[in-house]
């Protein structure tokens, strides 16, 4: 055992400081309520999953939530952007977010996102105001515009600005495609089917308040800079066939999971 290796004191003076380094992860998780899970979609389990039904996020999105755009099909869950107009916009799109919320850990999706440039494929976590908490996020996001890129984000009490993008090797849109990002107090890892495209260290740069889980396929015709020149041609879907979080120092949730690869994952 490790405390083999040390003297009577610093025994001593290792469990004097573990309350102060509970205390912190405390802290820094507050809220944090969420264990380990992996669903493969076989149901849509709404004591997990909240849809989001009925509004839209404000100005920039030109469609709304509806139930009726998500679906599960053959343990595929299905979020579909047409043309229905219903509330305030002329299309409608769809949302699932996690009731619980989640810390520290490994979060993983596999995922088919949608075609169309003005539409945006997410699969993200999020908390903020209408939570009373502030703003942070941690994102992936496909762009119509050019599903051969991944956005990764991650925003800090309402401050982004954090955009890198990652290749998607034969597009995001052709197939599953595996992400994956790593969320540790010091460091956030992000991974495309396996691989590490990205990480952060700098600790201005990384959340620390737990999040729900989301997945979201929505569009706008106002973000073109961003998002690209709105063209609707069809109905177009966001398939996510698994998704999974494994808390830190928990066993991995499947066979595949990046958290099952120590030399990946760290754990």
């Amino acid at each position: 055992m490790k405390s083999d290796r040390y003297g009577r004191l610093s025994r001593l003076a290792l469990i004097a400081m573990l309350p102060l380094a509970a205390a912190g992860a405390a802290a820094a998780q507050e809220g944090a309520n969420g264990t380990s899970f992996m669903d493969d979609f076989d149901k849509l389990d709404t004591r997990v999953w909240f849809v989001s039904d009925g509004w839209n996020n404000g100005p920039h999105q030109n469609c709304t939530w509806s139930k009726k755009q998500v679906k599960i099909a053959n343990g595929i869950l299905e979020l579909t952007f047409q043309d229905r107009k219903e509330g305030e916009r002329n299309f409608v799109c769809g949302e699932i977010q996690t009731r619980k919320r989640f810390g520290y850990g490994t979060y993983e999706a596999r995922i088919k996102t949608a075609d169309g440039s003005g539409l945006n494929s997410a699969f993200f976590t999020y908390i903020g105001p209408a939570d009373k908490k502030p703003h942070d996020e941690i994102d992936f996001e496909v762009l119509g515009k050019n599903t051969a890129k991944v956005q990764i984000n991650q925003y800090v009490s309402a401050k982004g600005g954090n955009e890198y993008l990652a290749d998607v090797p034969g597009g995001a849109n052709q197939g599953f495609n595996d992400y994956a990002f790593v969320w540790e107090k010091d460091r956030l890892r992000y991974y495309v089917n396996g691989e590490l495209v990205h990480e952060v260290t700098d600790p201005a740069k990384i959340p620390v308040n737990a999040q729900k889980i989301f997945f979201s396929l929505w569009g706008t015709d106002k973000l073109s800079d961003w998002m690209g020149t709105f063209s609707y041609k069809e109905p177009t879907k966001l398939q996510v066939d698994r998704v999974a979080f494994t808390a830190a120092g928990d066993e991995c949730q499947f066979a595949e999971s990046v958290a099952c690869r120590p030399e990946l994952s760290g754990n």
